[in-house]
């Protein structure tokens, strides 16, 4: 019930609105229960003279409770008759209908918000934690957060309130049955008590299913990812048939923990029932026949414990439902806390400015064991284009992520205008940069949103200025909606040198001081590359350009080249004193 606890910590307000509906709504059906003994005792003993029921019930015929409901009655100045206790039934269902409908109205929404807010959490402690937290979480982790774990978190919501109702309508169903016949009632619950507790081996069963089911859950999910990404190449090669192999046992996996959840489920289901009928007969026949009780009483307290064991076992079946889902919510919990313990601080220092350019000095980092980077040094001049070249594995990527400041150098220092990077403001730096990937990560959607991504503090002339800066504006204004127009999926419907200029126009479209290539432009043909590099020679002045490349073009477009080799930089090309920045 620890879950329960919090959430009713985490949503105080409609956990009260809820509990308090619940409780009043019980309350006045439990007002119109009462009444029920006192209607089928005037409606039995019918007047011997008429023949047709009477009003009242004779005194010797009535209990101590029955006595009880007529005289609080009187005592309000109503006359007990069929009608009024009709009147009172009908308004006591009414009643707890219309508190009903406000309980679950508020299990929905809060349900919904549980689901909410558990994402949006997860997304932000995501989006907001360090690089190398982020670069060791498979993908198919966050992904199985947002899509399957928060739901079942929110269903763990629903059948936990859900409990608490079907409790609290078995207390009322209980406290109207003792004062009808308290021997009965605590006869019948004892044995109710035994059946539950005979069955809750199925509730342990459930529990261990959920978990299971969660831990296989994040295990398929993650994979399916993972495995998607090659899709392609896998199936050029005629090697799909590797993806079922692969996620065959996972699902079978997931299958078994599925059926021991619908099992548990299905046996409590079907054995409550059989045990609570036989039950309710065994003792109808006993007070009927052996104990003499009233036949109008023992009706009543067939509907009172009838109705009482059945909330009875509808509290373990919501409990079953609960421990089977919240696994899901501490797992979740689980993923937020580890992204909240590895926030990056970006917030503080000074604002970046980039007037005569980037410095490194003696920059060395190395993961786990291996160096990556050892004593590096180089200098990239503000206005210049510089391209950094070097084998697989040299270190040109972990080079850039130093420069973004996602990744602190274990030794040495950056520099932005002779300013230590440890004293900017890492969040003002960012913003004054565009990065261009390699892929080409176009959504399908518009043109004017693939360039602006919806920022609010850009607009068309933003877009504008960014495509005719990239050299896209030609193609984009000459299309059938232009900036309007889609893309296509991943831009299907855009050549891949239209792809990656709507991708620089993207980069440029915040009027950034440094513009970043990472391998961008690798997969184009050289005609692209060509014409790419021409409109990188045309932004050189107005800002800094930092590529990484393989291909000869950035190599001779660049004003200096840095060639990555043992973990150092040495100056490859250095045209400085040609090009010198506008």
């Amino acid at each position: 019930m620890r879950l329960l606890f919090t959430y009713f910590r985490k949503y105080p307000r409609s956990s009260a609105i809820t509990l308090i509906a619940l409780l009043f709504s019980n309350l006045a059906e439990g007002i119109g229960l009462s009444a029920l003994l006192p209607l089928l005792n005037m409606v039995v003993n019918q007047s011997e003279k008429t023949g047709t029921p009477a009003d009242s019930t004779p005194l010797e015929s009535q209990n101590e409770f029955e006595r009880t409901v007529l005289e609080q009655l009187d005592a309000i100045g109503l006359d007990p008759s069929i009608g009024l206790l009709l009147f009172v039934i009908v308004l006591a269902i009414t009643f707890k209908s219309s508190l009903l409908l406000v309980a679950n109205r508020y299990i929905g929404y809060t349900a919904a918000q549980i689901a909410t807010d558990l994402r949006l959490d997860m997304l932000r402690k995501m989006l907001s934690s360090r690089w190398e937290y982020y670069l060791h979480q498979p993908i198919g982790r966050f992904t199985n957060g947002l899509a399957t774990e928060s739901s079942r978190a929110a269903k763990a919501f629903i059948s936990g309130t859900t409990l608490i109702a079907t409790l609290i309508q078995a207390i009322i169903y209980t406290t109207v049955a003792l004062l009808v016949s308290w021997t009965a009632t605590i006869g019948a619950l004892a044995i109710g008590a035994v059946i539950l507790g005979m069955l809750h081996f199925l509730v342990r069963m459930a529990r261990k299913a959920g978990k299971n089911q969660t831990k296989l859950l994040f295990s398929l999910i993650t994979r399916l990812t993972d495995t998607m990404q090659s899709i392609k190449p896998l199936t050029a090669m005629a090697r799909e048939n590797l993806v079922d192999t692969v996620l065959e046992a996972e699902t079978a996996k997931l299958n078994r923990a599925l059926q021991k959840q619908v099992l548990s489920s299905a046996i409590i289901e079907s054995a409550q029932e059989l045990i609570f009928v036989i039950t309710i007969a065994l003792g109808m026949f006993f007070a009927l026949v052996h104990w003499n009780i009233p036949f109008t009483t023992v009706m009543v307290l067939v509907i009172l414990l009838g109705r009482a064991l059945n909330q009875m076992g509808s509290v373990q079946k919501h409990y079953q439902k609960l421990m089977i889902n919240e696994s899901a919510y501490w797992s979740l919990q689980k993923t937020i806390t580890q992204a909240e313990q590895a926030r990056e601080d970006l917030d503080g220092g000074i604002p970046a400015q980039l007037n005569t350019g980037i410095r490194l000095s003696n920059v060395s980092f190395a993961y786990n064991e291996r160096r990556i980077l050892n004593n590096l040094s180089l200098e990239i001049p503000s206005g210049s284009l510089t391209t950094i070249i070097g084998p697989s594995g040299s270190g040109k990527t972990t080079l850039i992520d130093i420069i973004i400041a996602l990744l602190r150098p274990q030794h040495g220092e950056v520099f932005l205008d002779d300013t230590p990077m440890v004293n900017i403001d890492k969040r003002d730096w960012r913003q004054k940069i565009g990065y261009v990937p390699q892929e080409n990560l176009l959504l399908h959607d518009t043109v004017l949103h693939n360039v602006t991504l919806g920022d609010p503090t850009l607009d068309e002339s933003d877009a504008e200025y960014a495509l005719r800066a990239s050299g896209a504006w030609d193609f984009v204004s000459a299309m059938p909606e232009g900036m309007s127009s889609t893309a296509g999926e991943r831009g299907t419907k855009l050549s891949g040198g239209q792809r990656q200029r709507i991708m620089i126009a993207r980069a440029l479209a915040h009027r950034p001081k440094l513009l970043i290539l990472d391998e961008a432009t690798s997969a184009l043909d050289p005609a692209s590359e060509a014409a790419i590099c021409k409109t990188l020679q045309k932004l050189r002045g107005k800002l800094t350009i930092l590529a990484i490349s393989h291909q000869t073009a950035l190599v001779d477009s660049a004003d200096r080249v840095y060639k990555l080799e043992n973990g150092g930089a040495v100056i490859a090309t250095d045209r400085m004193e040609d090009h010198a920045p506008a």
